[in-house]
């Protein structure tokens, strides 16, 4: 199965435990906390199964970004039937599950296309202490880090890509001048020569 790393990261030898998801209900970004001070998941729920784990915000912005682009991929060299957008109506907009129990942090992420199941795949492996091998990403080896294993529609796809680019943008505003995230109690701003710019500016 072809594989596209997202994210590198380190691993160890050791008994893993793979969490399977083949036919999820939800697979989405999520965040836990007030902006400025969010800490970000993914959750997979599949029946009375869920699975929650913890990731920077830059690894769910790559992590859209690629599988948006590995749907392209697919779309165009296996003509699978791609949506090219989601509607509003078709994006999951509820909160995460809770309560919101950390499995793992996220280290190694890794996409693939299972052609005979029409389906992305996802997996999401523990951060470790020791260099990653390749060959454990998408791979049913007994050694190596815990991890999630998503299987997707296209259209579930896309929808994850779509919640997870707002996610990503609901935190701090941006201040107009120097684009540096705004805190609550303001910031330094850099062209303003040090002074102090809030939200309410």
């Amino acid at each position: 199965m072809p594989t596209s790393a997202v994210c590198s990261s380190v691993g160890v030898a050791m008994s893993r435990v793979i969490h399977v998801f083949r036919t999820p209900a939800r697979f989405v970004a999520g965040t836990v906390g007030e902006p400025g001070e969010r800490t970000f998941y993914l959750q997979a729920i599949e029946e009375a199964k869920v699975v929650s784990v913890m990731l920077e915000k830059e690894q769910v912005s790559v992590l859209a970004e690629r599988l948006a682009a590995l749907l392209d991929e697919v779309a165009r060299r296996f003509g699978a039937d791609v949506p090219a957008e989601t509607g509003d109506a078709d994006t999951d907009t509820e909160p995460l599950r809770t309560p919101v129990e950390q499995e793992f942090r996220v280290g190694t992420m890794g996409l693939g296309w299972d052609a005979e199941a029409k389906a992305i795949v996802v997996e999401l492996l523990a951060v470790t202490e020791e260099e990653v091998d390749e060959s454990v990403v998408l791979d049913d080896t007994e050694e190596g880090p815990d991890a999630v294993r998503v299987f997707l529609s296209p259209e579930q796809a896309r929808a994850f890509t779509s919640r997870a680019e707002r996610v990503v943008s609901a935190g701090r505003k941006p201040c107009p001048l120097c684009a540096e995230p705004l805190e609550p109690e303001g910031h330094i701003c850099p062209r303003q020569n040090g002074y102090r710019r809030s939200d309410a500016s």
